[in-house]
């Protein structure tokens, strides 16, 4: 119990957790909005090997799939961390700091797959 009072105390583990948190937001409202004005056909994948056939279509739920993976990955996250909090604090950090890293680029990808439609 004392340990996860020091984890939700710590600054640096605060601030990653509220950029986590702004970063899931940020992401399924940016998918949420540009939902809104589309139509059926996505782009949800490029493969650069296949040449003319390289973009493979797709529907709204699997773009839908970006926002799920957003929460999943900032809940994972949290909750590792807040388990190797009492082991080690500098592994902690870590575990956020690489759920934030796999936020933005799922941020990225699912922005640039909705360019594309």
């Amino acid at each position: 119990m004392l340990s996860t009072n020091k984890f939700f105390h710590d600054r640096l583990v605060l601030l990653l957790l509220s950029v986590n948190t702004f970063l899931v937001v940020l992401t399924a409202l940016s998918i949420l909005f540009r939902l809104q004005g589309a139509g059926n056909g996505y782009i949800v994948q490029y493969r650069a090997q296949l040449g003319i056939g390289a973009y493979e279509s797709g529907s709204v739920s699997h773009i839908l799939a970006f926002i799920v993976f957003a929460v999943l990955v900032l809940a994972v996250h949290a909750v590792l961390s807040q388990r190797t909090y009492r082991l080690k604090r500098e592994l902690s950090v870590l575990i956020l700091g690489m759920g934030t890293l796999l936020l933005v680029m799922g941020f990225i990808v699912s922005n640039a797959l909705l360019t594309l439609r």
